[in-house]
């Protein structure tokens, strides 16, 4: 969870939540905290129960895509914006 304290010192450093630069509030920070959380739980039963080296390792890159993906669209809503252009 110390990549955490990246968003906050930055968050600090710019002056807090008020619109410009980095403005993580409160619960920005939960959220993430909760999804790096529950990404390092899936990326560990992934690693201890998947026997064959290349499902193993097709998992961890599904769960990793996953989380890029989640953290995009709290972010932007790129996955949103990306699937309006498409359909």
């Amino acid at each position: 969870m110390l990549v955490l304290l990246i968003p906050l010192v930055l968050t600090i450093r710019d002056g807090g939540v008020d619109g410009r630069g980095w403005d993580w509030a409160p619960g920005d920070f939960l959220v993430m905290g909760a999804l790096l959380f529950a990404t390092g739980l899936a990326l560990d039963l992934a690693w201890r129960k998947l026997k064959d080296p290349v499902f193993r390792a097709l998992a961890c890159a599904g769960i990793v895509v996953l989380l890029v993906l989640v953290w995009a669209e709290l972010a932007v809503d790129a996955v949103s914006r990306l699937a309006g252009l498409i359909f």
